[in-house]
């Protein structure tokens, strides 16, 4: 599965913690939309990858009895490796912060999943993301679901070549690239309990 990741920065805050935790605020008028996605990348050690992964595996039910995980994939490559990137689903804000005080007190959550995995990453990073107007999360026709996906990296090229070639795509990037601060594109693999494949 293929998925291109771009971004709007606004502010970013960075913490020296172990592990480093970075946050992009989110401002202006889509704030006030309620529902948001958080995006979430866990960059992990090497050797630790798949003691994380299965950790994870065993206990996401202790994190979905909170809020609802859109999806949890692997990256393949973009960028650094041996990263995992999580997207979840919240009402408004102050529902995001009630989920985080209820899970600084469950206990199960931090003593069989928290704790174990706090020694294996490096670095994590979460994001503040809003639908655009004309976009909704469903089902395409394939069992795949993605951000953008496409049938496999060579076809995504090909298309990506083809829309190259195309005036009206041309004009539109023309239009708004100097409101593009940064993009990033990674393959992603779905683990087995992503709801999204």
């Amino acid at each position: 599965m293929l998925v291109l990741r771009s971004r709007l920065a606004a502010a970013l805050a960075a913490r020296t913690l172990a592990p480093q935790v970075c946050s992009s605020f989110a401002t202006g008028p889509r704030q006030y939309d309620g529902t948001f996605y958080e995006f979430r990348t866990y960059y992990l050690k090497p050797s630790k990858m798949n003691e994380f992964l299965e950790n994870t595996k065993k206990n996401i039910h202790l994190r979905t009895a909170h809020s609802e995980l859109v999806g949890y994939w692997s990256v393949e490559f973009g960028g650094r490796m041996n990263k995992v990137f999580h997207i979840w689903k919240y009402d408004n804000f102050a529902h995001r912060t009630e989920v985080r005080k209820a899970l600084a007190k469950d206990k199960e959550w931090q003593e069989q999943y928290l704790i174990p995995n706090l020694a294996l990453i490096d670095k994590q990073e979460s994001e503040i993301t809003y639908l655009v107007p004309w976009s909704k999360l469903e089902e395409p026709p394939k069992e795949v679901h993605v951000l953008w996906w496409n049938e496999s990296a060579d076809s995504r090229a090909a298309g990506r070549h083809q829309s190259h070639e195309d005036p009206r795509v041309v004009a539109a990037v023309r239009e708004s690239v100097h409101f593009l601060e940064s993009q990033q594109n990674m393959l992603l693999i779905p683990t087995s309990f992503s709801p999204l494949k």
